[in-house]
Protein backbone atom coordinates (compact mmCIF):
# COMPACT_ATOMS: atom_id res chain seq x y z
CA UNK A 1 0.00 0.00 0.00
CA UNK A 2 0.97 3.36 -0.81
CA UNK A 3 2.76 5.87 2.07
CA UNK A 4 1.46 9.29 3.22
CA UNK A 5 3.99 10.59 0.95
CA UNK A 6 3.73 8.56 -2.15
CA UNK A 7 2.67 10.82 -5.04
CA UNK A 8 0.78 8.47 -6.91
CA UNK A 9 -2.36 9.24 -4.22
CA UNK A 10 -2.84 12.75 -5.02
CA UNK A 11 -2.31 13.70 -1.54
CA UNK A 12 1.11 15.13 -0.56
CA UNK A 13 2.44 14.83 3.23
CA UNK A 14 1.31 18.75 3.76
CA UNK A 15 -1.73 18.26 2.00
CA UNK A 16 -2.56 15.49 3.94
CA UNK A 17 -1.92 17.14 7.12
CA UNK A 18 -4.27 20.34 5.98
CA UNK A 19 -7.08 18.58 5.11
CA UNK A 20 -6.77 16.39 8.59
CA UNK A 21 -6.74 19.73 10.64
CA UNK A 22 -9.86 20.73 8.58
CA UNK A 23 -11.76 17.39 9.30
CA UNK A 24 -10.93 17.70 12.39
CA UNK A 25 -12.23 21.38 13.13
CA UNK A 26 -15.17 20.48 11.15
CA UNK A 27 -15.64 17.75 13.37
CA UNK A 28 -15.09 19.44 16.70
CA UNK A 29 -17.96 22.22 15.48
CA UNK A 30 -20.14 19.27 14.13
CA UNK A 31 -19.34 16.99 16.37
CA UNK A 32 -20.42 18.62 19.24
CA UNK A 33 -24.29 18.53 19.44
CA UNK A 34 -23.64 14.83 18.85
CA UNK A 35 -21.53 15.23 22.51
CA UNK A 36 -24.49 16.97 23.84
CA UNK A 37 -27.29 14.95 22.98
CA UNK A 38 -24.81 11.71 24.04
CA UNK A 39 -25.02 13.89 27.73
CA UNK A 40 -29.25 13.77 27.74
CA UNK A 41 -29.28 10.01 27.02
CA UNK A 42 -30.91 8.42 30.27
CA UNK A 43 -30.48 4.59 30.51
CA UNK A 44 -33.44 2.85 32.32
CA UNK A 45 -33.12 -0.46 33.35
CA UNK A 46 -36.57 -1.92 34.07
CA UNK A 47 -36.81 -5.61 35.78
CA UNK A 48 -39.60 -7.01 37.85
CA UNK A 49 -40.60 -10.73 38.48
CA UNK A 50 -43.91 -10.74 36.52
CA UNK A 51 -43.80 -13.93 34.23
CA UNK A 52 -43.53 -13.63 30.29
CA UNK A 53 -46.74 -12.77 28.77
CA UNK A 54 -48.81 -11.48 32.22
CA UNK A 55 -50.62 -8.27 31.71
CA UNK A 56 -47.80 -6.33 33.85
CA UNK A 57 -44.61 -7.51 31.47
CA UNK A 58 -46.59 -6.59 28.38
CA UNK A 59 -47.65 -3.33 30.03
CA UNK A 60 -44.18 -2.43 30.92
CA UNK A 61 -42.57 -3.54 27.65
CA UNK A 62 -45.29 -0.71 25.90
CA UNK A 63 -43.92 1.45 29.17
CA UNK A 64 -40.80 1.39 27.73
CA UNK A 65 -41.32 1.53 23.93
CA UNK A 66 -43.82 4.52 24.34
CA UNK A 67 -40.67 6.03 26.38
CA UNK A 68 -38.06 5.72 23.72
CA UNK A 69 -40.65 7.39 21.63
CA UNK A 70 -42.39 9.52 23.07
CA UNK A 71 -38.29 11.25 24.60
CA UNK A 72 -37.00 11.08 21.17
CA UNK A 73 -34.50 8.20 22.50
CA UNK A 74 -33.13 10.32 25.42
CA UNK A 75 -34.23 7.53 27.09
CA UNK A 76 -33.25 4.17 26.43
CA UNK A 77 -35.60 1.70 28.10
CA UNK A 78 -34.36 -1.74 29.17
CA UNK A 79 -37.00 -4.37 30.01
CA UNK A 80 -35.59 -7.51 31.73
CA UNK A 81 -39.11 -9.59 33.25
CA UNK A 82 -39.40 -12.60 34.60
CA UNK A 83 -36.56 -12.03 37.26
CA UNK A 84 -33.73 -11.60 34.80
CA UNK A 85 -32.00 -9.22 37.41
CA UNK A 86 -32.61 -11.26 40.51
CA UNK A 87 -35.49 -12.04 42.66
CA UNK A 88 -38.41 -10.24 44.09
CA UNK A 89 -36.70 -9.31 47.19
CA UNK A 90 -33.53 -8.22 44.99
CA UNK A 91 -35.32 -6.30 42.78
CA UNK A 92 -37.28 -4.20 45.19
CA UNK A 93 -33.86 -3.30 47.00
CA UNK A 94 -32.03 -2.36 43.28
CA UNK A 95 -35.07 0.11 43.22
CA UNK A 96 -34.50 1.44 46.22
CA UNK A 97 -30.60 2.09 45.70
CA UNK A 98 -30.88 2.80 41.73
CA UNK A 99 -28.81 -0.69 40.65
CA UNK A 100 -32.53 -0.47 38.45
CA UNK A 101 -34.59 2.50 37.96
CA UNK A 102 -37.95 0.78 38.20
CA UNK A 103 -39.33 -2.19 39.32
CA UNK A 104 -42.99 -3.79 40.08
CA UNK A 105 -44.03 -4.54 43.79
CA UNK A 106 -46.67 -4.76 46.27
CA UNK A 107 -46.92 -2.16 49.00
CA UNK A 108 -47.17 -4.82 51.42
CA UNK A 109 -43.41 -5.28 50.81
CA UNK A 110 -42.79 -2.08 52.86
CA UNK A 111 -44.72 -3.44 55.99
CA UNK A 112 -41.42 -3.18 57.87
CA UNK A 113 -40.25 0.47 56.96
CA UNK A 114 -43.79 1.69 56.47
CA UNK A 115 -46.93 -0.19 57.62
CA UNK A 116 -49.35 2.75 56.38
CA UNK A 117 -48.19 1.87 52.92
CA UNK A 118 -48.79 -2.20 53.59
CA UNK A 119 -52.29 -1.64 54.28
CA UNK A 120 -52.73 0.09 50.74
CA UNK A 121 -51.50 -3.68 49.44
CA UNK A 122 -54.84 -5.56 50.71
CA UNK A 123 -53.70 -6.00 54.37
CA UNK A 124 -54.83 -7.07 56.49
CA UNK A 125 -57.09 -8.97 54.75
CA UNK A 126 -61.31 -8.27 53.79
CA UNK A 127 -59.85 -4.68 53.22
CA UNK A 128 -61.24 -3.87 49.77
CA UNK A 129 -64.78 -4.07 48.98
CA UNK A 130 -64.41 -4.13 45.41
CA UNK A 131 -62.67 -2.91 42.55
CA UNK A 132 -64.57 0.56 42.65
CA UNK A 133 -63.18 0.72 46.07
CA UNK A 134 -59.80 -0.22 44.75
CA UNK A 135 -59.64 2.15 42.40
CA UNK A 136 -60.98 5.84 45.21
CA UNK A 137 -58.02 4.89 47.22
CA UNK A 138 -55.36 4.24 44.88
CA UNK A 139 -55.88 6.51 41.97
CA UNK A 140 -56.99 9.26 44.29
CA UNK A 141 -55.70 11.12 47.18
CA UNK A 142 -54.63 8.20 49.69
CA UNK A 143 -52.65 6.89 46.87
CA UNK A 144 -51.06 10.65 46.19
CA UNK A 145 -50.01 10.06 50.11
CA UNK A 146 -48.49 6.64 49.74
CA UNK A 147 -46.11 7.59 47.06
CA UNK A 148 -44.91 10.79 48.73
CA UNK A 149 -44.17 8.27 51.93
CA UNK A 150 -42.24 5.96 49.71
CA UNK A 151 -40.40 8.73 48.27
CA UNK A 152 -39.68 9.44 52.10
CA UNK A 153 -38.98 6.41 53.68
CA UNK A 154 -37.85 3.84 51.07
CA UNK A 155 -36.10 6.48 47.70
CA UNK A 156 -38.52 5.16 45.27
CA UNK A 157 -41.56 6.86 43.80
CA UNK A 158 -44.85 4.97 42.98
CA UNK A 159 -45.37 6.98 39.64
CA UNK A 160 -48.64 4.22 38.75
CA UNK A 161 -50.31 0.87 40.28
CA UNK A 162 -50.49 -1.93 38.40
CA UNK A 163 -52.47 -4.71 39.11
CA UNK A 164 -52.85 -8.66 39.95
CA UNK A 165 -56.23 -8.64 41.55
CA UNK A 166 -58.01 -9.86 44.39
CA UNK A 167 -57.24 -13.46 45.59
CA UNK A 168 -58.92 -16.34 46.48
CA UNK A 169 -58.57 -19.79 48.76
CA UNK A 170 -57.51 -23.09 46.21
CA UNK A 171 -57.75 -25.91 48.91
CA UNK A 172 -57.55 -29.62 48.52
CA UNK A 173 -60.91 -30.35 50.71
CA UNK A 174 -63.70 -28.17 50.33
CA UNK A 175 -63.73 -24.90 52.36
CA UNK A 176 -66.87 -22.67 52.31
CA UNK A 177 -67.10 -21.88 56.23
CA UNK A 178 -64.87 -19.82 58.24
CA UNK A 179 -65.01 -22.60 61.08
CA UNK A 180 -63.50 -25.08 58.61
CA UNK A 181 -60.27 -23.41 57.93
CA UNK A 182 -59.50 -24.59 61.66
CA UNK A 183 -56.05 -26.34 60.95
CA UNK A 184 -55.74 -25.40 57.39
CA UNK A 185 -52.36 -25.54 56.36
CA UNK A 186 -51.99 -22.16 54.17
CA UNK A 187 -49.09 -21.31 51.76
CA UNK A 188 -48.28 -17.71 52.92
CA UNK A 189 -45.25 -15.29 52.40
CA UNK A 190 -42.82 -14.35 55.39
CA UNK A 191 -45.00 -11.32 56.18
CA UNK A 192 -46.18 -10.84 59.96
CA UNK A 193 -49.38 -9.27 58.54
CA UNK A 194 -50.56 -12.23 55.79
CA UNK A 195 -49.47 -14.76 58.93
CA UNK A 196 -51.86 -12.65 61.37
CA UNK A 197 -54.42 -12.65 59.29
CA UNK A 198 -54.38 -16.20 58.45
CA UNK A 199 -54.30 -16.77 62.36
CA UNK A 200 -57.39 -14.82 62.91
CA UNK A 201 -59.15 -16.64 60.19
CA UNK A 202 -58.11 -19.87 62.58
CA UNK A 203 -56.43 -21.43 59.25
CA UNK A 204 -52.47 -22.78 59.78
CA UNK A 205 -50.72 -20.24 57.60
CA UNK A 206 -47.03 -21.54 56.55
CA UNK A 207 -44.71 -19.26 55.17
CA UNK A 208 -43.07 -20.67 52.07
CA UNK A 209 -41.54 -19.09 49.09
CA UNK A 210 -43.58 -18.74 46.14
CA UNK A 211 -41.80 -21.21 43.79
CA UNK A 212 -42.19 -24.00 46.08
CA UNK A 213 -46.05 -23.81 46.75
CA UNK A 214 -46.53 -26.46 43.68
CA UNK A 215 -44.45 -29.17 45.01
CA UNK A 216 -45.91 -28.30 48.63
CA UNK A 217 -49.03 -28.75 47.66
CA UNK A 218 -48.13 -32.30 46.07
CA UNK A 219 -46.15 -33.18 49.11
CA UNK A 220 -48.92 -32.34 51.65
CA UNK A 221 -46.53 -29.62 53.65
CA UNK A 222 -49.54 -27.12 52.94
CA UNK A 223 -53.31 -27.99 52.12
CA UNK A 224 -53.91 -24.75 50.14
CA UNK A 225 -52.27 -21.76 48.50
CA UNK A 226 -54.18 -18.00 48.23
CA UNK A 227 -53.80 -16.53 45.06
CA UNK A 228 -55.43 -14.90 41.63
CA UNK A 229 -56.65 -16.65 38.87
CA UNK A 230 -53.99 -15.87 36.36
CA UNK A 231 -51.17 -17.27 38.91
CA UNK A 232 -53.26 -20.31 39.72
CA UNK A 233 -54.13 -21.31 36.33
CA UNK A 234 -50.41 -20.39 34.74
CA UNK A 235 -48.21 -21.94 37.53
CA UNK A 236 -51.03 -25.07 37.49
CA UNK A 237 -51.53 -25.28 41.09
CA UNK A 238 -55.05 -26.66 39.89
CA UNK A 239 -53.22 -29.80 39.46
CA UNK A 240 -53.13 -30.93 43.33
CA UNK A 241 -56.08 -29.07 44.86
CA UNK A 242 -59.47 -28.42 42.95
CA UNK A 243 -61.56 -26.33 45.33
CA UNK A 244 -61.80 -23.01 44.78
CA UNK A 245 -63.46 -20.27 47.14
CA UNK A 246 -64.73 -17.17 46.05
CA UNK A 247 -63.13 -15.22 48.74
CA UNK A 248 -61.84 -12.05 47.47
CA UNK A 249 -59.90 -11.78 50.49
CA UNK A 250 -57.14 -10.12 49.82
CA UNK A 251 -56.65 -7.19 46.52
CA UNK A 252 -52.72 -7.23 45.44
CA UNK A 253 -51.95 -3.91 43.78
CA UNK A 254 -48.64 -3.85 42.29
CA UNK A 255 -46.91 -0.19 42.55
CA UNK A 256 -44.60 0.91 39.72
CA UNK A 257 -42.20 1.90 41.71
CA UNK A 258 -39.08 4.59 40.36
CA UNK A 259 -35.85 5.71 42.01
CA UNK A 260 -36.16 8.78 43.48
CA UNK A 261 -32.94 9.99 43.08
CA UNK A 262 -32.70 9.11 39.54
CA UNK A 263 -36.36 10.29 38.83
CA UNK A 264 -34.90 13.50 40.23
CA UNK A 265 -31.86 14.04 37.73
CA UNK A 266 -34.21 13.88 34.58
CA UNK A 267 -34.58 17.11 33.39
CA UNK A 268 -37.98 18.45 33.55
CA UNK A 269 -39.98 17.10 31.00
CA UNK A 270 -38.56 13.85 31.11
CA UNK A 271 -39.52 13.59 34.76
CA UNK A 272 -43.20 14.56 33.55
CA UNK A 273 -43.10 12.28 30.95
CA UNK A 274 -42.17 9.11 32.91
CA UNK A 275 -45.05 9.86 35.21
CA UNK A 276 -47.76 10.39 32.74
CA UNK A 277 -46.82 7.57 30.04
CA UNK A 278 -47.01 5.08 33.59
CA UNK A 279 -49.99 6.13 34.10
CA UNK A 280 -51.58 6.04 31.13
CA UNK A 281 -49.84 2.89 29.94
CA UNK A 282 -50.51 1.13 33.74
CA UNK A 283 -54.29 2.39 33.02
CA UNK A 284 -54.58 -0.06 30.35
CA UNK A 285 -53.43 -2.52 31.75
CA UNK A 286 -55.44 -2.09 34.99
CA UNK A 287 -58.56 -2.61 32.30
CA UNK A 288 -56.75 -5.79 30.68
CA UNK A 289 -56.33 -7.61 33.79
CA UNK A 290 -60.05 -6.82 34.60
CA UNK A 291 -61.32 -8.14 31.45
CA UNK A 292 -59.18 -11.33 31.47
CA UNK A 293 -60.70 -12.13 34.68
CA UNK A 294 -63.70 -14.22 33.99
CA UNK A 295 -61.78 -15.91 30.98
CA UNK A 296 -59.20 -17.24 33.61
CA UNK A 297 -61.81 -18.55 35.80
CA UNK A 298 -63.64 -20.08 33.38
CA UNK A 299 -60.36 -21.54 32.59
CA UNK A 300 -59.88 -23.22 35.76
CA UNK A 301 -63.84 -24.56 35.99
CA UNK A 302 -62.61 -26.48 32.45
CA UNK A 303 -59.76 -27.14 34.04
CA UNK A 304 -61.98 -29.54 36.55
CA UNK A 305 -61.63 -26.57 39.62
CA UNK A 306 -65.12 -26.89 41.65
CA UNK A 307 -65.71 -22.88 42.64
CA UNK A 308 -67.97 -22.25 45.53
CA UNK A 309 -68.94 -19.21 47.34
CA UNK A 310 -68.50 -18.41 51.12
CA UNK A 311 -71.29 -19.31 53.59
CA UNK A 312 -72.19 -16.61 56.11
CA UNK A 313 -69.40 -14.14 54.57
CA UNK A 314 -70.05 -12.08 57.93
CA UNK A 315 -68.04 -14.33 60.08
CA UNK A 316 -65.37 -14.19 57.89
CA UNK A 317 -65.59 -10.43 57.88
CA UNK A 318 -66.06 -10.24 61.87
CA UNK A 319 -62.53 -12.49 61.91
CA UNK A 320 -60.79 -10.04 59.59
CA UNK A 321 -62.04 -7.09 62.05
CA UNK A 322 -60.20 -8.17 64.49
CA UNK A 323 -57.34 -8.50 62.32
CA UNK A 324 -57.33 -5.19 61.42
CA UNK A 325 -57.41 -3.99 65.44
CA UNK A 326 -54.92 -6.21 65.99
CA UNK A 327 -52.49 -4.62 62.97
CA UNK A 328 -53.54 -0.74 63.90
CA UNK A 329 -52.85 -1.54 67.54
CA UNK A 330 -48.87 -2.93 66.62
CA UNK A 331 -48.86 -0.50 64.37
CA UNK A 332 -50.09 2.93 65.36
CA UNK A 333 -48.89 4.94 61.72
CA UNK A 334 -51.06 2.30 59.93
CA UNK A 335 -54.56 2.98 61.84
CA UNK A 336 -55.16 6.34 60.19
CA UNK A 337 -54.71 4.89 57.07
CA UNK A 338 -56.90 1.89 57.73
CA UNK A 339 -59.23 4.13 58.45
CA UNK A 340 -59.47 6.23 55.66
CA UNK A 341 -59.68 3.17 53.61
CA UNK A 342 -62.68 1.39 55.26
CA UNK A 343 -64.48 5.02 54.89
CA UNK A 344 -64.48 4.44 51.47
CA UNK A 345 -65.71 1.57 51.32
CA UNK A 346 -69.22 2.96 50.47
Amino acid sequence: MAGLSDRSSGIGRRDFFKTTMAAAAATTVIGAPFVARAKDEFLMRMGHAEGIGTPITLAFEKWAQVLGEKSGGRIKAQHFPAGQLGNYTQLIEGSRIGTIQATAGGPDTEEAVAPEIAVTGGAPGFIYKDEAHVDKVLQGPIGEEVSKIAREKTGVEFVAWSEVGFRHLLSKRKVTKVEELAGLKIRVPELKVWIGFWQKLGANPTPLAYAEQYNALSTGVIDAVEADFFSIQSFKWFEQAKNLTLTGHWFLPKAVRVNAKWLDSLPADLRDLVRSSAKEVFAEQRKMNREQTGKALEGLKAAGVQVFKMENPEAWLARADAAFKEYGAANPSAKPMIDKILALRG
